[in-house]
């Protein structure tokens, strides 16, 4: 045997999965077919700038990431709870008032939406905060927007705050997302912070992957083909191991699997050297105008000076969806830009622009939350995205819980029996 548990897929529900059987006395290997461990989450460098491969941050109220992750060694800096919101003309502050209470003035007067809206804040809340996961995930769904309009929000707010900032989130330009996904990303808002690692994103696979034992993950490690017991890779090498996990990305997962893959959506990510930062503070800024290509934009470097050279500013501009052309897509956002700034952003230098089309799984309909690991042959399992909702949390859950299951497996020996949960 090549290893005890063969992890396919080095993201963060591999790792998270390979650590827990490590911690359980076994010997797994993780087998990534990138040249770096992380999934999704990557960082990288250039001419001294660290580029985060799309938007992409942590929320700390995750609970998974809470008992996973050392959140004092990432050294995290957050977001200001709220955003700067692009109104007409002109940039309006939005403020978690439970978070910034001094910010309530503010926030009465606020062109965001209606003094009943701001009100109304408070029942979403509530209704977000209340009960555990289980509870959130076996409410009735519909559509986020059907939610919002039940629970009396104008069009005002959905339009100005609502849509801009959540559909960011999904990457659903209209937040047409199942109301469960909806309110767990509210609850994650709510009762934590949105952050960055000092050092980029990257920073947690990197973590993680740093307390795996030597020679466990191997990366450029490219499975062709699930067999009984272990994997064929790309290059025809046979592994042997006493179970197999498959934590790759969801149509990687489905291509294994041999089913069809889940649809996602994409997005499209500029970064641009500045000179200096256009605005000032950790904000994130959104696009409540309903015109132009740009969501949102944020400065990394404003919350961390690991993000660009001295005397420099990082500036990341994020647009729904990934089959633009680049370059007519940058003189638009460009257009806008200047609109937003003045003749400042002339001089900013185009970094990079990331295009992924498979940024996130789409999040409509029947989303639920894991009813325990996800076992789908003999001695194969199967963890994140593919059986989970995609997030951090989840990816983190799904491959702790799978590694676990995976170990009471081998030790009882134990066949599956009955799956109610198999992949879609």
């Amino acid at each position: 045997m090549d290893a005890d548990v063969i992890v396919v897929g080095g993201g963060l529900a591999g790792l998270a999965c390979a650590l827990r059987l490590q911690r359980e006395g076994l010997r797994p290997l993780v087998l990534e077919a990138a040249d770096r461990a992380g999934g999704r989450i990557a960082t990288d460098v250039r001419d001294g700038f660290l580029l985060d491969r799309g938007f992409q941050v942590l929320q700390t109220w995750y609970p998974a990431a809470q008992r996973l992750l050392d959140y004092e060694a990432l050294d995290l800096r957050p977001f200001y709870p709220g955003a700067l919101v692009r109104i007409g003309d002109a940039f309006h502050r939005v403020s978690d008032i439970w978070r910034r209470p001094a910010q309530l003035p503010e926030m009465l007067v606020s062109p965001v939406g209606t003094l009943g809206d701001k009100l109304r804040l408070l029942a979403l809340r509530r209704r977000a905060l209340k009960g555990d996961l289980a509870d959130l995930y076996a409410r009735p769904e519909q559509p986020a927007p059907a939610l919002l309009g039940e629970l009396g929000f104008s069009e005002r707010i959905q339009t100005r705050f609502f849509r801009p900032f959540f559909a960011g989130v999904f990457f659903e330009p209209e937040l047409e997302v199942s109301s469960r996904a909806f309110e767990f990303v509210f609850r994650a808002f709510a009762l934590g912070d949105t952050a960055l690692p000092a050092g980029g994103m990257a920073q947690i696979p990197l973590q993680l992957a740093s307390r795996l034992a030597p020679a466990t993950l191997r990366t450029g490690q490219r499975v062709a083909r699930l067999e009984a017991d272990g994997v064929r890779l790309a290059d025809d090498t046979r592994l042997r191991a006493r179970a197999t996990v498959l934590a790759t990305d969801g149509a990687a997962a489905a291509g294994l699997l041999g089913h069809e893959p889940t649809a996602t959506r994409g997005t499209t990510c500029f970064y641009f050297a500045a000179p200096e930062a256009p605005f000032a503070g950790p904000y994130l800024v959104l696009n409540a105008t309903g015109e132009g290509p740009i969501n949102s934009l944020l400065c990394p470097s404003n919350l961390s000076a690991h993000y660009a050279p001295a005397g420099q500013a990082l500036v990341c501009v994020n647009v729904f969806g990934a089959r633009h052309n680049p370059d007519a897509l940058e003189t638009a956002v460009r257009r806008q830009l200047r609109d937003w700034y003045g003749e400042h952003v002339d001089v900013w230098q185009r970094l990079a622009v990331y295009r992924l089309p498979q940024a996130l799984p789409v999040q409509h309909a029947g989303v639920t939350a894991p009813q325990g690991p996800m076992r789908v042959g003999e001695q194969l399992w199967v963890c994140g995205e593919l059986a989970a909702p995609p997030s951090i949390h989840w990816a983190l859950a799904s491959g702790d819980d799978t590694g676990a299951d995976v170990s009471r497996g081998l030790r009882t020996g134990s066949s599956p029996g009955p799956r109610p949960r198999t992949a879609a």
